[in-house]
């Protein structure tokens, strides 16, 4: 069990966390969510061992194998398949050892024997299984990691995390950068994991989805919710509207959302995904509440004129140079349409965002726009070119010379930047900070359509609650990629899908969507076998050929310890499941006792999975020796 007994810290002169406790039980999955600089990257410091309390007791199990994401990577040379394996550091020991071995055979036999105990002999499979979940190609695995850009190192990242055995795992935003096909994998992905999971992120059907407990640093207190996070929300709420001091806040924020719901129930019975969309605003309703004291407050505004036809796309090839990614578009969007844009990794979402805002030319076909087209356009590489060294207030006086200070330190203080931020260069700012820089410039200029890529990376909940509140109200038209589903749900009207080299509208919602998804990978299975067999190097042929010779002996008494072993976790697992079919286990005095029970099951089941797997790979060893070479 993780402990935080009455600890209090420190950065600098500033208190992060003052007296306060918390228990994390064995296997618990939790959310850790607060706003930016409330201490949840100082919490996994503690949990690392990188810092130290300055009060108190912070307890970490020592046996207990810790995993987590880096948050650098250096231009390495390493294939993207080998920095991922590199996450396992005990297996890259035994077979370090063994490519320096110089001793006997039963010693080299030994260190064989190591190497399959630690998935050795299908440690490539298994990284280039994670790979393929994260959106990487086949094509991939074998490229250097200096080619990759950040957001595909970020990537990188988790699967070397993921890669390393772990009783704890630590992932600070693993869903930035990822796409909503890949954050569906990484959901299933945690869902399986049999330790302890301690997260941050900003996505809340992610968390809803994975988590089981929240842990919300507020006041420089950590206060432990179960429950998921749309309970946690629900909790919160309650608690915020005792506070008489809220009261007003929360009516405003009720009335905008039923304002909206007025103005979008006429267009309910349209589509599928309405419905559903109808049903996410009142329960958004009821959590108003929850957000009343965001430092986040803004409407964007929109031109007074909006054409009804704002672009329209003929027979339209996009890509780059000749090469084409969609072929055949042929599309109109209108003043009033709000469309949320799917597609797996690679489809060519983002060059049709690109296309469509007129910044990526059209390999071939007609792109016309109705005269007063205002487009607001956020794609993560405006990010780098913002200016480093002016600040928030010098980039909105770069668009209206004109402007009164006073209407600008007005303006950004609803992106909660204030004070002398205002007029600090923005060189420091973090990926969050800069984002929301770039979304006030895209509002300032009254844009009348939106086109968003992937807009809520780098946002934390707040922002990107405030986000969706003002795309709400927006009253031009909307288009937007983004693995957030709450926000799609709560923004557009339809979803148009890029698939097969085409753009067309579809017809269902997101969990029509997710279905399509799990259908696409199991169709896409035999190629992820072969992905994963053709993963296999030279030298690990080396290395099985090696084992083969040195090991033959101690095969056949692998096979026989494991179903030795298997019988008896069997047998385990009959006793289990009578001990579980017992009436009175069930009464309200035996919850504890049920609990336990039923945690046993998971391990005990979890393990004879394990060890089937064991058995399995043993009898592949052994009928690979006995066939002729």
């Amino acid at each position: 069990m993780i402990q935080f007994q009455s600890i209090s810290l420190l950065r600098g002169s500033r208190e992060i966390l003052s007296n306060t406790s918390l228990s994390i039980h064995p296997h618990e999955k939790v959310g850790l969510v607060g706003t930016n600089g409330s201490g949840k990257s100082s919490l996994f410091e503690l949990l690392l061992g990188r810092l130290q309390v300055d009060q108190g007791n912070c307890q970490v199990p020592k046996q207990w194998r810790i995993g987590y994401m880096v948050q650098e990577i250096s231009d390495v040379q390493r294939s993207a398949l080998d920095f991922v394996i590199d996450g396992d550091k005990n297996l890259r020991a035994v077979q370090q050892a063994i490519d320096e071995h110089q001793g006997d055979d039963s010693t080299l036999a030994n260190l064989y024997t190591q190497l399959e105990e630690r998935g050795g002999y299908d440690a490539e499979a298994r990284a280039a299984r994670l790979l393929n979940g994260l959106g990487f190609q086949r094509a991939d695995i074998d490229r250097p990691v200096t080619h990759f850009s950040g957001g595909w190192r970020v990537r990188l990242a988790l699967a070397q995390a993921l890669m390393c055995p772990s009783d704890l795992l630590l992932l600070d935003e693993p869903t930035n950068h990822l796409d909503l096909s890949a954050t569906l994998w990484l959901e299933r992905w945690l869902k399986n994991y049999p330790g302890t999971l301690v997260i941050v992120s900003h996505d809340r059907d992610f968390l809803d989805q994975v988590v089981e407990v929240i842990v919300h640093i507020e006041n420089r207190q950590l206060n432990r919710y179960s429950g998921h996070y749309s309970s946690f929300e629900n909790q919160r709420a309650e608690r915020l509207l005792q506070q008489q001091q809220k009261f007003e806040k929360q009516q405003e924020r009720i009335e905008q959302i039923n304002n909206f719901v007025r103005r979008f129930r006429a267009k309910a019975s349209k589509a599928r995904q309405a419905q559903s969309r109808l049903k996410e605003l009142q329960r958004m309703e009821q959590l108003a509440p929850a957000h009343a004291d965001s430092p986040f407050h803004f409407q964007i505004p929109c031109r007074d004129k909006i054409p009804q036809t704002l672009i329209s796309l003929s027979q339209a090839d996009i890509g780059y140079g000749q090469q084409s990614v969609v072929a055949n578009i042929n599309v109109s969007l209108l003043g009033n349409g709000r469309i949320g844009l799917l597609g797996v990794n690679g489809a060519g979402k983002s060059t049709f965002l690109k296309s469509l805002a007129g910044e990526l030319p059209l390999v071939a076909g007609d792109r016309s726009e109705s005269e007063g087209l205002k487009v607001g356009y956020f794609a993560q590489h405006q990010l780098q070119s913002l200016d480093l060294q002016a600040s928030p207030a010098v980039h909105i006086q770069r668009l209206s010379p004109q402007a009164r200070e006073q209407d600008i330190r007005v303006f950004l203080g609803g992106f909660d930047f204030r004070n002398d931020r205002v007029f600090e260069p923005i060189t420091h700012f973090s990926g969050g900070e800069k984002a929301r820089l770039t979304l006030a410039l895209i509002a300032w200029a009254k844009p009348n359509l939106l086109i968003l890529d992937e807009p809520t990376n780098h946002l934390d909940l707040e922002m990107r609650h405030a986000l969706t509140v003002a795309l709400q109200d927006f009253r031009g038209a909307v288009i937007v990629v983004s693995h957030d589903r709450h926000l799609l749900r709560n923004t557009v009207d339809e979803l148009w899908l890029v698939a097969n080299n085409k753009l067309e509208s579809f017809t269902g919602d997101l969990a029509d969507y997710q279905h399509w998804l799990s259908e696409l990978s199991t169709s896409a299975e035999p190629q992820r076998k072969s992905v994963a067999l053709d993963s296999v190097t030279k030298k690990q042929q080396r290395q099985q050929a090696a084992q083969q010779r040195a090991a033959m002996k101690p095969l056949l008494g692998k096979v026989k310890k494991f179903e030795r072993e298997m019988e008896r976790l069997h047998q385990q697992q009959a006793r289990l499941k009578a001990e579980l079919a017992e009436d009175d286990l069930y009464a309200d005095a035996n919850q504890d006792r049920l609990k336990t029970l039923l945690l046993q099951q998971g391990e005990l089941k979890l393990t004879l999975s394990q060890c089937e797997e064991l058995w399995l790979l043993a009898q592949e060893d052994l009928e690979a020796f006995k066939r002729p070479h």
